[in-house]
């Protein structure tokens, strides 16, 4: 029997969603590109996703969908290789993935509403994503995002709090994604925060072992979900920043709401109130303007926040944004500032996971039995183990940048 082959790139949202798509597309004999525009190299990668696809199976559909084919449904088209274009607006409704329309691309600006079912697992059983939130509403002068998920709309408490109390039955955990997910709320009824619903689905989801939050807006931490993050113990400590510079002219200039102070601030306050929390975050190497200087602020930045969990992206200029009408930085510089910042997160990682060489902790076992995640989300390999259980044990060693119990 035939079976749809989904190949998701980029952020949690889009695993999230790729999960969904394929229970819609059920025996039907296609692939999926579910792609990425994040950067230029994020448009390259999905470029060269659909051309191994058709190689690997030349007689399957094949569909490109995600936020690349949103913002440039024309190009995806003209190449030979693909059958159908599909906008992220279209993707989750099951009526478009009947339409022979070779090209089903709407205005995602004028989309006022999510989807309030999407909720998808991945084989394991351990872990499922919640949409809760879509499209955003900043216009970050580096970003083609918005142009791809549109404005910011939430999915009513209701809604979530169901799905979430019927995935708990069979999951250890969920996680809470969005395009912007502390911006959730004002477009509801009462305009609720996103700490008003993480508080909800604890008190009536009390079946839920671990609640994990993807990426936040530091800016946009209220006293309400700071006391849950630092204070709730089925919340993990995990707190993953939208940061994306450590330097003040920089982030004005990327229109970012926040500042330098503002960051280091909320981390250790994080710290003080939680000790164990682990930091992620978003980082950009050689953005527009960005001297030596402006980049040393960015890399000392990975120490002072103590950031474990670090993404670096080599800043790339993205068609009709305004940071790539702004002076560029030289593409080698871009280059070795971004390897800088990775070398100075990895150095922060290694020490922090050998100093939980000692400690003990709660691991989620996933696929395929012999590893998880800790609350701290630190990969953790294993003795075998029963996959979606939570497990107790003594972390005795670190090897290739994992915990070993």
């Amino acid at each position: 029997m035939s079976s749809p082959h989904v190949i998701s790139l980029g952020c949690r949202l889009n695993l999230a969603e790729s999960e969904t798509i394929r229970t819609l597309l059920s025996d039907r004999d296609t692939i999926v590109i579910n792609s990425c525009a994040v950067t230029n190299e994020a448009v390259k990668q999905t470029r060269q996703a659909i051309r191994r696809a058709r190689r690997e199976r030349p007689g399957a559909e094949l569909v490109v969908t995600g936020c690349a084919a949103q913002i440039d449904p024309r190009a995806f088209a003209a190449m030979p290789e693909v059958d159908r274009v599909i906008g992220n607006a279209e993707k989750l409704r099951p009526d478009a993935w009947l339409s022979p329309e070779p090209v089903a691309v709407q205005d995602i600006m004028a989309v006022r509403e999510t989807a309030p079912h999407l909720a998808a697992s991945f084989s394991t059983h351990a872990r499922a994503f919640v949409e809760v939130q879509n499209g955003c509403d900043h216009r970050c002068t580096f970003c083609a995002i918005p142009y791809g998920r549109g404005n910011s709309r939430s999915v009513p408490a209701g809604a979530v709090i169901d799905r979430v109390a019927q995935l708990a039955e069979s999951h250890a955990e969920v996680v809470l994604t969005g395009v912007d997910l502390t911006s959730y709320g004002p477009d509801l009824p009462g305009a609720p925060s996103l700490g008003q619903l993480v508080e909800r689905i604890l008190a009536h989801v009390p079946e839920l072992r671990r609640l994990r939050l993807s990426s936040l807006d530091g800016i946009e931490v209220d006293d309400r979900l700071f006391a849950l993050l630092t204070g709730e113990p089925r919340l993990m400590p995990h707190v993953h920043l939208s940061l994306q510079a450590g330097d003040d002219m920089v982030l004005k200039r990327m229109k970012r709401r926040h500042d330098r102070a503002q960051s280091v601030a909320l981390v250790e306050r994080l710290r003080a109130a939680r000790p164990e929390i682990a930091i992620g975050a978003d980082l950009i190497a050689g953005f527009p303007t960005e001297s030596e200087a402006m980049f040393e602020n960015t890399l000392a930045l990975i120490g002072e926040c103590g950031i474990v969990h670090a993404h670096i992206f080599p800043y790339s200029p993205r068609a009709g944004t305004p940071a790539a009408k702004m002076p560029q930085v030289e593409p080698e510089v871009v280059k070795a500032r971004a390897a800088r910042l990775r070398a100075a997160a990895a150095r922060i990682r290694a020490a922090w996971l050998q100093s939980l060489v000692g400690s003990t902790q709660q691991v989620l076992v996933e696929r395929p039995g012999d590893r998880g995640h800790a609350g701290n989300f630190a990969e953790v390999r294993l003795a075998p183990s029963q996959v979606g259980e939570i497990v107790s044990l003594k972390i005795v060693d670190v090897r290739d940048g994992k915990l070993i119990a």
